[in-house]
């Protein structure tokens, strides 16, 4: 059975950290420090506006040459992120994370975040898999 997004939040949990789009980057760095996350959802008014994850801040904010606490979220996020529901297979999630280069996937249920997975978190999930099926064959040429 092919894992889903469903089974990765039921192994790593479903906490997530969120932002307001009119906080200060400074702020979504402390958040993000504080938590040990590399991003964020940014929501407005209990709706998903947009993700903000470190490589955003590296590129938008330090090699720009601003300050993070001039600037806003709203600045710099990527709006109307890419979301996923728990049924999503775990290579659906690796092929979007692919095409579309972001590491971060929020989950969504019914328009409600319920989690967000990252490439790790998909990495590992396609390793466990890996293991499993080799486990198998080799119980099935053995036995």
């Amino acid at each position: 059975m092919a894992k889903t997004v469903g089974h990765i939040l039921q192994d790593k949990g479903s906490e997530t950290w969120c932002v307001v789009p009119d906080a200060s980057v400074y702020e979504a760095l402390e958040i993000m420090a504080d938590k040990n996350v590399g991003a964020l959802v940014v929501v407005e008014h209990g709706r998903i506006v947009g993700i903000l994850s470190e490589r955003d801040y590296a590129r938008k904010v330090i090699l720009a040459g601003f300050g993070s606490k001039e600037m806003t979220v709203a600045e710099i996020m990527r709006p109307d992120p890419v979301t996923v529901g728990p049924e999503a297979s775990v290579t659906q999630c690796m092929e979007l994370m692919t095409d579309n280069r972001f590491r971060h996937l929020p989950v969504v249920v019914d328009g409600e975040l319920v989690g967000v997975i990252s490439i790790g978190d998909v990495v590992l999930a396609v390793i466990a898999e890996q293991r499993f099926l080799i486990a198998q064959l080799e119980s099935y040429i053995t036995g």
